[in-house]
């Protein structure tokens, strides 16, 4: 039992420091909201300034900053349910989220496949699941 215990401690810690991950890589959706508020704001300055072509529309600036702000909302969101997972593996609620969130977090390699692999083989066992009060 006190195997199982640590391992789910573990489990809950690095799903915590994967949350962090993704809030971290989350943030690059940043630097499209910004470039997307320069293009649609100083179209001008992307111009050639010989004449021969001109401004990105304005429309183009919106697109980047639409882009870059659902790479943001879904990275914090992503990050927000993995670190849910991790609060609910410590207290050990939740087993069905838990398991699901473990299965999500093998599309994100290479750390959430591991991460993800190992806590389904852990949430799998039987001294586990009685832990979350599964049958």
């Amino acid at each position: 039992m006190d195997r199982d215990a640590e391992h789910l401690r573990l489990l809950s810690i690095f799903h915590y420091v994967l949350a962090g991950l993704h809030a971290m890589f989350g943030c690059l959706g940043i630097i499209y909201i910004i470039l997307g508020a320069v293009f649609a704001t100083l179209p001008q300055t992307f111009a050639n300034h010989n004449g021969q072509s001109s401004p990105p529309p304005a429309l183009f600036g919106a697109m980047f900053i639409a882009f870059g702000a659902f790479f943001l909302l879904l990275g914090w969101a992503v990050a927000g349910l993995l670190a849910g997972a991790g609060y609910f593996l410590g207290q050990r609620k939740r087993y069905m989220f838990c398991l699901v969130m473990a299965c999500v977090s093998c599309l994100f390699m290479p750390f959430g496949t591991v991460l993800g692999v190992f806590t389904i083989i852990v949430l799998q066992r039987p001294a586990v699941r009685a832990m979350f009060g599964q049958p």
